[in-house]
């Protein structure tokens, strides 16, 4: 899945849900530059996935800024792929915190999470750190 990737932590972040939590919405690019920000911070790694196409035209899987940049084109959505990426973190015990306020996904996905973060808490925590 995630070839290469650093072996810590993994910040899974559903990106749809995060910038669109806070009025007026965060661009897509400041989801991704600071979810890559805070996440280091913590210790982790940031793993950004947009339904469709991700910022840069992506879909698949790309690094950049210090992210893992998914966009998951028309054949899942981010729900799934997020959900998918979980249940093989957790089968492979390694650690993820999961980034989302979408209630079903936090069912599917964040059962075996260390932390589940709201996605609006990560959109004020931009905000305050000076995100447009």
């Amino acid at each position: 899945m995630l070839r290469g990737a650093d072996p810590r932590l993994a910040v899974l972040v559903d990106a749809r849900n995060v910038l669109r939590s806070t009025w007026p919405n965060l661009e897509a690019e400041t989801v991704v530059a600071g979810s890559a920000a805070w996440a280091a911070e913590h210790g982790g790694r940031a793993v950004v996935v947009f339904d469709g196409t991700a910022p840069g035209g992506v879909v698949g899987v790309s690094a950049r800024g210090g992210a893992v940049v998914v966009g998951t084109g028309t054949e899942e959505s981010a729900d799934d792929w997020l959900t998918r990426a979980a249940s093989r973190f957790a089968a492979r015990e390694r650690p993820y915190w999961l980034v989302t306020s979408d209630r079903a996904l936090r069912a599917a996905a964040g059962g075996a999470a260390e932390r589940l973060v709201g996605g609006g808490a990560l959109a004020r925590e931009l905000r305050a750190r000076g995100a447009p």
